[in-house]
């Protein structure tokens, strides 16, 4: 699976008693689908998915899939501390259609929490698992850091594609492009634009049921049924692509990108999805001047919004932007007024 350009970070709508909002999940999944981002990831950090029950997770996976654009690239994040649960929810996502799993390091029991267990850990899922696994380091919550060596080593497997890095440094990006450089090449299936052909495009492909009875099995003068030729985004093509790099911070998407990463998965983008795509689109452009201003632009809102008030202004931010925010679950709470004060002010400048 092609793994390029921006991701919005999808955040869990509730109701004020915390039940899921799923028609608010479905209205926001719908609007991401109608801007021009890569693609979806679904239960990741942002989308509080350390809060939800397993039925909860599988009810949001399946509402998000079936509610998404099909060109989009759907990442599910699926991370439980153990192989055998994560793998469970990866075979779920997989018969939602998802295009990867988004798999979170397992931290709990931290002092064991060693090179031999990781490389088992994922290993042992990516052999098993029905889609290609996406690694997921983020430090700042688990409270440990994915080492480059077992990436690179991950790297190798034929099912593991990629890496988010939440870790915020832009010099482990680096490293992490350079550790991972000689992994083999594979080759993923990309419209005649070269963006992502994903498992829904595909699925839409598929030949009519058997059942199917065409106009002229029905005799008389009708016109003969014949499938209409696939629009030129439906096109199939290769392109060979190596182990590859999102950046997890706005705030170092530029830098990340120059230094290698294909592109980001971003919490800022749930609230300002079309801002941090402009500064993707500039750097695609070749135009490094006005991606440099466009990165200037977020860099506020990317440090105190999604970096220091975290999931509770990500979703003020929403609110204030079209999508639906909400509250978070507690025990996290909304934000005090002073706050959405200054995230008013700061997203002023970042509307769609």
């Amino acid at each position: 699976m092609l793994l390029e350009g921006i991701f919005p970070a999808l955040t869990t709508p509730f109701y004020s008693d915390g039940r899921l909002y799923l028609r608010k999940l479905e209205h926001n999944v719908e609007r991401y689908s109608r801007t021009p981002v890569a693609g979806l990831v679904v239960l990741g950090s942002t989308g509080e998915a350390v809060m939800l029950s397993d039925e909860e997770s599988r009810t949001i996976l399946r509402t998000a899939s079936e509610a998404a654009a099909r060109e989009k690239v759907l990442l599910a994040g699926v991370a439980r501390e153990s192989m055998i649960e994560t793998l469970r929810l990866a075979e779920f996502a997989a018969d939602q259609h998802y295009d990867a799993v988004l798999v979170r390091t397992p931290h709990f029991y931290g002092p064991q929490m060693g090179h031999t267990e990781m490389l088992t850990y994922y290993r042992t899922l990516a052999d098993r698992s029905p889609l290609p696994v996406v690694l997921y380091n983020i430090p700042k919550f688990t409270h440990y850091e994915l080492p480059a060596e077992v990436i690179a080593d991950l790297a190798q497997h034929p099912n593991i594609i990629g890496l988010k890095d939440s870790s915020g440094s832009v010099k482990r990006i680096a490293a992490v492009v350079a550790a991972t450089r000689d992994a083999a090449q594979r080759e993923v299936p990309v419209t005649h634009t070269f963006t992502a052909f994903t498992n829904r495009m595909m699925l839409s492909m598929a030949p009519p049921p058997e059942n199917f009875v065409s106009a002229e099995a029905l005799g008389g003068e009708a016109a003969v049924a014949v499938a209409p030729p696939l629009p030129k985004a439906m096109v199939m093509r290769k392109k060979q692509v190596g182990f590859q790099v999102l950046c997890g911070a706005a705030h170092t998407l530029l830098d990340s990108i120059e230094a290698g990463a294909s592109g980001g998965v971003l919490a800022l983008a749930a609230c300002a999805p079309q801002a941090c795509q402009e500064i993707y689109l500039a750097w695609k452009d070749n135009d490094p001047a006005l991606a440099r201003e466009k990165q200037q632009r977020v860099m506020e809102a990317s440090t105190l919004v999604a970096g220091n008030l975290g999931i509770p202004a990500i979703k003020y931010a929403c609110d204030l932007n079209g999508y639906y925010g909400g509250n978070p679950r507690i025990p996290l709470l909304p934000l005090d007024a002073e706050h959405r004060g200054e995230v008013a002010r700061i997203m002023a400048d970042l509307r769609n």
